[in-house]
């Protein structure tokens, strides 16, 4: 395949011509007046700005040192994709790399951390590691990667650019904070309304139906039962963000599916995960599928009487902070989080009459689906962030 012709002022440099691995020290942190340390745990996929750290005060064994403006690179598992900025001091993890720009007239220090973000730069870091169960890259490697550096004033029309789009998603990311703290604030206050009922006694009044999950004994699904196409075999990790994640699930076939015993969710059942990862939840709207196959993992909750109890109900009951708490102490009794079928039916949730959830509802829905919406134009900002990006730095 023939290259593509560079673009006048361009020129093709290796990283470690433009960039410099910092070997800055501290043996003493504190001593030297050094407030924060940071982590790998503290860098977020995707968001170059370090928005959680430790305190050298409570102990820390890391010496590398950073300053504000100096980009840390995760090397460990680089296919996390862990780039921020700093914009403070501290010491940081050896398995971060600290990089800086070599001269800020051929390489803009703000241009480096949009390198490093590009797919170019992680697929490079990636495909140098080494190791299996937590693979590393080098800085030998890093410094041999090719990429093509736009003139100065080229840098400058792009690191503009970026700040707007970070400015747009930044206020996105507020939005959707400020949302989600209106919908706990709403969830409390749901949790502390109204009188509560035991699972089991909603069952015996005939509210809902018996909570049931997919426990398939010998008969379970192994992963060689797996097809592309068929029913959604749904765990726990599948549950995401009050839906099912069907694109990623695991599906097997509808003949297997039906010689099963139990676990058919159907569309309007409520999903709650009791096994492993607990508490997550989320709703099953239209199938493309008569139903949806359970693992042990995962119970769905029916509604039978629809004039009393308002499936939507159910669904932020489980997310009330006073049944998570309840949750989380049925759920330590065991050596691995496990809340089974029997135990549910001791949990209690808010129940309130017809009117009362009609009202309560209306206002949870709004503020969830103010939240998605935030979300959903955060991730659409990032898309034409990474959009542009890539094109501008081809």
């Amino acid at each position: 395949m023939a290259e593509k012709t560079m673009k006048a002022g361009w020129r093709r440099v290796s990283f470690g011509d433009v960039v410099r691995l910092s070997k800055g020290r501290s043996k003493d942190p504190l001593g030297d007046g050094l407030e924060r340390f940071v982590g790998l745990e503290h860098l977020e996929p995707g968001d170059l700005r370090i928005r959680a750290w430790g305190d050298v005060a409570d102990g820390t064994t890391f010496t590398n040192r950073f300053e504000p403006g100096q980009v840390l690179f995760g090397k460990r598992r680089a296919y996390q994709r862990k780039v921020a900025v700093a914009d403070f001091a501290g010491v940081c993890s050896g398995d971060i790399y600290v990089l800086e720009s070599k001269d800020s007239q051929v390489l803009l220090p703000e241009l480096l951390p949009f390198i490093c973000q590009t797919d170019a730069f992680f697929d490079h870091a990636v495909g140098t590691s080494a190791g299996s169960l937590s693979p590393r890259t080098n800085w030998t490697s890093l410094a041999d990667f090719e990429f093509s550096l736009p003139p100065i004033d080229e840098q400058l029309r792009v690191v503009a650019a970026m700040a707007v789009f970070d400015e747009c998603f930044e206020s996105c990311r507020a939005l959707k904070a400020h949302g989600s703290a209106l919908l706990q604030s709403l969830l409390d206050r749901m949790w502390g309304a109204f009188p509560r009922q035991k699972i089991g006694t909603l069952v015996d009044d005939g509210l809902i139906a018996p909570p049931q999950d997919g426990n398939h004994g010998e008969k379970h699904p192994k992963s060689s039962d797996y097809v592309s196409e068929g029913v959604p075999f749904v765990m726990a990790s599948d549950l995401k963000g009050g839906e099912v994640d069907f694109a990623s699930c695991n599906k097997i076939s509808e003949g297997l599916a039906r010689t099963l015993r139990i676990g058919f969710a159907r569309s309007g059942d409520i999903l709650l995960s009791h096994k492993g990862t607990v508490g997550e939840v989320a709703r099953l709207g239209e199938l493309a599928t008569d139903f949806v196959m359970l693992t042990p993992q995962v119970t769905y909750y029916r509604v039978i009487d629809h004039s009393r109890l308002c499936p939507d109900w159910l669904y932020f009951s489980f997310q009330t902070p006073g049944f998570r708490r309840l949750l989380d102490q049925y759920g330590r009794q065991s050596t691995r989080a496990y809340v089974g079928i029997t135990t549910q039916r001791e949990l209690s949730i808010p129940v309130a009459d017809a009117l009362d959830q009609s009202r309560m509802l209306s206002e949870l829905v709004s503020a969830e689906k103010a939240v998605s919406a935030a979300a959903l134009r955060a991730r659409s900002v990032d898309e034409m962030r990474q959009s542009f990006l890539a094109e501008a730095l081809a």
